[in-house]
């Protein structure tokens, strides 16, 4: 299920929203789940960097003003993960799962533009954007892919190539401060972390490789009604 999930995460998107709440459905509890999700999030975001620097699609230094803003945020959001209440937190999956659900089937296209000159009023409203989004990055990371690159395409227009460069180097820089705070806290399954950062990663190859044309429509779809689905049995059966 690992690879499936890391599959859908490279075609599709919102890996983290069938990642997390099936660890929470094997028995971990939810502030381990979302401790132990890190480490997978860690592992693609360094290989997906390394990928986007290695074809030369980067957005320098933009791309660090944008994750040193949104450490800030991470290591509030994560230091409020780790004393939430378990209940609370499974209805606030359950909520994020649903919007998430919906802006997958009402996503439209926002005009972009190869080449983009940034604007001071833009990387203003790009840093202070992200400091917002690092706390939910930290708090959560389910769903923040898509959250990144709606800021990056109606801040500054990047098209998705260079949104998706932005997003991974973004999300590498602040995700490994919130998982050493759950670290800390003892939060981190290092076993189901590990397979589970194997498996997303020889999912995600696969999903690299994959000829999508309008079979993404059905993955879409297969996407959003599983995690309708889990939202559901997270808020009414955990």
């Amino acid at each position: 299920m690992w690879v499936v999930s890391g599959f859908v995460n490279v075609v599709a998107g919102g890996g983290s929203l069938l990642t997390l709440p099936l660890m929470i459905f094997m028995g971990l509890p939810p502030a381990v789940a979302n401790g132990t999700n890190r480490i997978a999030i860690t592992a693609q975001n360094i290989f997906a960097v390394s990928n986007f620097v290695r074809k030369g699609i980067y957005e320098y230094p933009y791309s660090l003003y944008l994750g040193v803003s949104s450490v800030l945020g991470s290591l509030i959001g994560a230091n409020l993960a780790v004393d939430i209440d378990e209940k609370l937190f499974n209805r606030i999956v359950a909520l994020v799962m649903i919007l998430v659900a919906i802006l997958i089937i009402c996503k439209r296209k926002v005009k972009t533009d190869d080449c983009v000159q940034i604007q001071k009023k833009q990387l203003i409203l790009g840093i202070i954007a992200f400091f917002f989004l690092g706390i939910y990055g930290g708090f959560l990371h389910a769903g923040i892919g898509f959250l990144i690159i709606l800021a990056l395409t109606r801040i500054n227009h990047f098209p998705l190539a260079k949104a998706n460069a932005i997003k991974v180097v973004v999300a590498l820089i602040f995700t490994i401060p919130a998982l050493v705070v759950f670290m800390y806290n003892d939060l981190v399954n290092w076993y189901v972390g590990i397979t589970l950062a194997i498996g997303t990663s020889i999912g995600g190859y696969l999903g690299s490789h994959f000829t999508i044309k309008s079979g993404e429509v059905w993955i879409k779809l297969i996407l959003v009604i599983a995690i309708i689905g889990m939202a559901i049995k997270l808020w009414f059966f955990s």
